[in-house]
């Protein structure tokens, strides 16, 4: 299958280098080129393109607001956000605003021919570790959705008590103990009770 790519960045020695690697590694890809987000937007328009390599400081594109409009117009194109920045709250913003994969311009070639792969194969390519930051709510803020219930045995669980000596201790049997337990684990987005109550460890020593 062939592909067309289209490198939007204003700087001539980054693009010729990036369509180098490019070249070297993707034999089926027609390869062009705009400067600014101008020329970015009428090859788009002109042209059926398969996957954009987006400069995020180019003449015409301030911050993310060209990939937004990119995004808005041209939804079918994906787009691999290059930027000089290499920061969380980039990656963050650069999904956030619907590109599938983000390259540093600091990236080695592999880097970058690997990401190119992945977007191909319909798969996305971020910094994972980024994107979990941003997801991640945190606990004091998640403990607002247990009941008032929940958060008692929450607390005993913290303290290490079993479901037996809690169902004792709120005078409730034990599959109802179970039962909040499934449910505080579910909305406290934790995995088991190993994590819960090194998650409650963990808020105590902090306060």
């Amino acid at each position: 299958m062939n592909y067309r790519l289209l490198i939007a960045d204003d700087h001539p020695l980054y693009r010729d280098a990036l369509a180098g690697t490019l070249a070297r590694h993707f034999h089926n890809c027609e390869l062009l080129e705009s400067e600014d987000l101008p020329s970015t937007l009428e090859r788009l328009q002109s042209t059926d393109i398969d996957l954009l390599l987006l400069d995020l400081n180019m003449p015409g594109s301030e911050g993310f607001n060209g990939l937004a409009q990119i995004r808005n117009n041209y939804p079918a194109v994906s787009v691999v956000v290059i930027s000089g920045s290499d920061k969380h709250a980039v990656i963050q913003q650069a999904a956030g605003f619907g590109a599938s994969g983000f390259l540093s311009k600091t990236a080695r070639p592999a880097e970058i021919v690997q990401c190119i792969e992945a977007v191909f194969a319909g798969e996305q390519w971020f910094n994972t570790e980024a994107l979990e930051e941003a997801e991640e709510t945190p606990l004091p803020e998640r403990l607002t959705r247990l009941t008032t219930q929940q958060l008692r045995i929450f607390q005993m669980i913290a303290q290490g008590l079993l479901n037996k000596q809690i169902a004792y201790e709120l005078d409730i049997t034990e599959p109802t103990v179970k039962s909040h337990v499934t449910a505080i684990l579910r909305k406290l987005e934790l995995r088991d009770r190993k994590q819960l109550i090194r998650e409650a460890q963990s808020l105590t020593q902090l306060g």
